[in-house]
């Protein structure tokens, strides 16, 4: 193993605490971005979602053995679970994205997507490909390589074993196999070739751990021998860590997965089993055989010299010393034929000079948001802090592309630059927004028109400014991206990039909306002006038969910023009818009929999302009883505004709150979803919880999943929560108990009310639990015996106590109205049932 000496990962500390903040390395990290700029060799490490990377294994690569390391992540990840908060889906998707960016800027990797939309657990590829498109999703693999060229690949997961582990992961191998002969084939994917060139990968590898082999004795028992083999518990002395806890730093990021992970130290191996190419003679070099240096491209050999020669020569206390080497061998770079290495190496040494030389250089604008067609202010900084002179030649600002700068400025050491600049915004510059969600989606694909977009892990910004600055005779473009920052007063300095938002944007605030009968009901949309002095019509936009009143309301408002809320009287139909209600609003005879979400977690980029504005409305035959209901959050879900929204009163308990006292104005109390793997002081409130069904009152619980369990005690009988699970929404159910209160009353529950559920009927079920629990109903997916621990009811003393792996979580926001009407027999459970033994059963 390497020796190794003086390595920082750029910028960890304050990339983890400020997602926007600028780079603003020191002169251990510059040393290590211009070792690594003598180093041109490329690994690809494919697998399925955000969190299936191995972080040990990108940062050995990308900070030991210097290559760069791109991670491609089939899908976002939208079909998860989320224990930070209530988004699901997209929303999810685009919390997933951005932890996994940066998980990338502390592990030194790149980050990469196809357009395949994670749909939900899978039990095989079969059901993937089918789903996904498959031609489509090979394309963006094939689209990636080319673009990236890697000279090696490594699967995360093993084409060969399908129906062993979720069908995405095998998914993730088999497509990233057959890429392997396609990518160098210019008949296949013809067209990327207007983009990018035919290339050929050298090695593909399969990345096996121990939970391959079922244990971490069998891994450790298994020949190895044939593998190739990584020390990867390397120790980087510039920055006090090992791998492992960078690496864990890094896998910390999924915070939405609760993969929050503690570093290790120490030796540690990672092994490879070569799939595809040539294998290398040396079984400990990854790279064997394979040209990394400045000589794989045409007059490369000089540019690789003159690198050796600033590392050799490096000053750790005056980086800037390197200046004039660094400048000349930009300008090699530049003069290259090959494209790829050109953009890599280019984009790669301006960082290097401008870190070496303290050039900072940043473009904020006065507000946060902009709106196209208008004009916005900029604060300009430039400082050079460095003893070689420079000049800023010119501003260029993006998209209007233009420079400005009368007379050249002279940067001397130390001296603040501060500049005014305004751009114009063109009319047609696109919202702010993540661009895989502004196309119509499938279930199982993303919709992304621009070829050249496709695999850009983020929200595609265009507001930006060139920096054009002379050093040491040459000129060198510096692009920063517009960002907004303020102070905070516990926080310090804060940032937000600039987003571009429409003139106005509306809610409809209830984004499913109940009618029980033919009662008329108020209908609040809430309009948010995205600019001053704008003003127009808001309307409701309903099927004839749905009655809205007024037709129009007139708004006005004044500020950028200020939101105002209008009320619709909505009189449903007489008969039961599912619909979607848009709200629009007409701002000089164009129309406005997007929704803002705004995602905005301390460890991700503040994110804004734009919809369009709808909600479902429902007039179904639902039934409710008026009880009281109180609600332990667990991991975070909707569930609460949906029992409000069916008319029952809904109370947060905090775990605190949860006495016999305060419970005892309850007639039901919830869990939320895997309230017992977040909320550890439930394990001490189980006590009275049971109590309180035993005094004649209601507990459902909602699903929960098999590891880290906060007690083994989560109902008052035995039961074991398994990996069981039915991801095919529509799988048919039977009913196990159909003359159970639960299927009867107040609503009679039928097949019908299993309809159109999305993305999964539920997960986590138990498959052991005592007779004193009835299994209500049953369903299967295709090939599979039947799960029967769906919904299980048991009465205790003189109430019920209810465990379901329901998806109720899912459904009701999505408005799916059978999961209302059960929903509501299981609140509305009263008299209990002789308890029979207790006894466990499979």
């Amino acid at each position: 193993m390497r020796k190794t000496q003086l390595f920082l990962i750029f910028f960890i500390s304050i990339q983890i605490s400020f997602a926007q903040q600028p780079q603003k390395p020191n002169s251990v990290a510059i040393y290590n971005q211009i070792q690594k700029l003598n180093f041109l060799g490329s690994v690809l490490y494919i697998a399925a979602h955000p969190d299936d990377e191995n972080t040990r294994l990108i940062s050995y690569l990308s900070n030991e053995i210097n290559a760069r390391t791109g991670y491609l992540s089939l899908t976002r990840g939208d079909g998860g679970q989320n224990l930070i908060g209530p988004q699901l889906r997209e929303l999810l998707g685009v919390i997933r994205t951005q932890e996994l960016i940066e998980a990338r800027k502390i592990d030194g990797g790149e980050q990469f997507f196809s357009r395949a939309n994670d749909f939900g657990f899978s039990k095989n590829p079969d059901e993937t490909l089918k789903i996904w498109d498959k031609d489509q999703v090979l394309a963006d693999v094939v689209w990636t390589i080319r673009k990236f060229q890697p000279d090696v690949i490594i699967n995360r997961f093993d084409h060969r074993s399908p129906g062993t582990t979720h069908g995405h992961h095998t998914s993730s191998a088999m497509l990233s196999i057959e890429s392997f002969d396609l990518t160098n084939d210019p008949k296949k994917y013809p067209k990327q070739l207007e983009y990018v060139k035919p290339w050929q990968v050298k090695r593909q590898f399969f990345n096996p751990s121990w939970w391959f082999y079922g244990s971490q004795e069998k891994f450790d028992a298994a020949d190895k021998s044939k593998l190739t083999t990584l020390e990867t518990g390397v120790y980087y002395t510039g920055l006090g860590k090992s791998n492992q806890e960078i690496a864990a730093l890094s896998r910390s990021q999924h915070q939405s997965q609760g993969f929050g992970s503690t570093g290790a130290r120490g030796n540690e191996t990672e092994y490879l089993e070569l799939i595809k190419g040539e294998k290398p003679k040396n079984r400990n070099n990854l790279f064997d055989g394979i040209d990394t240096t400045w000589n794989r491209v045409k007059n490369g050999k000089p540019i690789g010299e003159l690198i050796s020669k600033i590392i050799a020569n490096y000053n750790f206390s005056n980086p800037s010393a390197s200046i004039p080497d660094l400048v000349k061998a930009y300008s090699m770079i530049e003069s290259l034929e090959d494209t790829h290495w050109k953009t890599l190496k280019s984009d790669a040494i301006k960082n290097i000079i401008a870190a070496s030389a303290g050039l900072y250089l940043e473009a904020v604008a006065e507000e946060q948001e902009a709106t196209p067609g208008s004009t916005i202010k900029l604060n300009i900084e430039a400082i050079n802090r460095c003893s070689i002179e420079m000049q800023l030649t010119g501003l260029t600002s993006l998209p209007d592309n233009v420079t400005t700068i009368k007379n050249k400025l002279f940067l001397k050491n130390n001296s603040d630059q501060r500049l005014k600049l305004e751009i114009e915004l063109p009319d047609t510059i696109e919202y702010t927004q993540p661009y895989w969600l502004k196309e119509k989606a499938t279930v199982g694909m993303y919709t992304v028109s621009n070829q050249e977009n496709i695999g850009i892990p983020d929200i595609i910004r265009e507001v930006k400014v060139v920096f054009n600055v002379r050093i040491n005779g040459v000129e060198i473009p510096f692009e920063r991206t517009v960002v907004y920052k303020y102070n905070d007063g516990v926080k310090g300095e804060m940032y937000n990039f600039l987003d571009i938002v429409p003139e106005i944007t509306t809610s409809i605030l209830e984004k499913v909306l109940i009618f029980k009968d033919n009662s008329t009901k108020m209908v609040a949309v809430k309009v948010r002006a995205g600019k001053d002095d704008v003003k127009g019509d808001l309307q409701l936009e309903l099927p004839k038969n749905w009655i809205v009143s007024p037709q129009q309301i007139p708004f006005a408002l004044s500020k950028k910023g200020l939101e105002q809320t209008f009320y619709f009287e909505v009189t449903p139909p007489s008969n039961f009818e599912e619909t979607v209600a848009r709200s629009i609003a007409i701002v000089d005879g164009k129309n406005f009929d997007k929704d803002e979400t705004i995602i905005d977690f301390a460890h991700i980029t503040k994110q804004m999302v734009l919809k369009p504005a709808e909600s479902k409305f429902l007039k179904i035959d639902l039934k409710t009883t008026g009880d009281v209901i109180g609600y332990i959050m667990g991991a975070g879900d909707e569930v609460p505004e949906s029992l409000a929204q069916m008319g029952y009163k809904v109370t947060i308990l905090k775990p605190e709150e949860i006495t016999p006292e305060k419970l005892d104005s309850f007639n039901v109390v919830i869990t939320g979803v895997r309230a017992y793997n977040t909320v550890n002081a439930l394990a001490n409130k189980q006590s009275i919880l049971f109590d309180f069904v035993k005094s004649g009152k209601t507990m459902m619980v909602q699903y929960n999943t098999n590891g880290r369990l906060i007690t083994d005690k989560i109902a008052p009988y035995p039961l074991k929560i398994s990996n069981d699970r039915v991801t095919e929404e529509n799988a048919k159910i039977t009913f196990l108990a159909p003359n159970h209160p639960v299927l009867n009353t107040p609503n009679k529950i039928n097949a019908k009310d299993f309809e159109g559920w999305t993305q999964e009927q539920g997960l986590y079920y138990p498959n052991q639990f005592d007779t004193a629990f009835t299994p209500v109903i049953s369903s299967h997916d295709k090939g599979e015996s039947a799960k029967n621990g769906a919904l299980l009811v048991a009465p205790y003393g003189k109430g019920y106590y209810i465990y379901t792996g329901l998806s109720f979580f899912r459904e009701l926001p999505e408005g799916v109205s059978g999961a209302f009407r059960l929903l509501s027999n299981i609140i509305a459970l009263k008299q209990p049932l002789e308890a029979p033994k207790q006894e466990l059963k499979n």
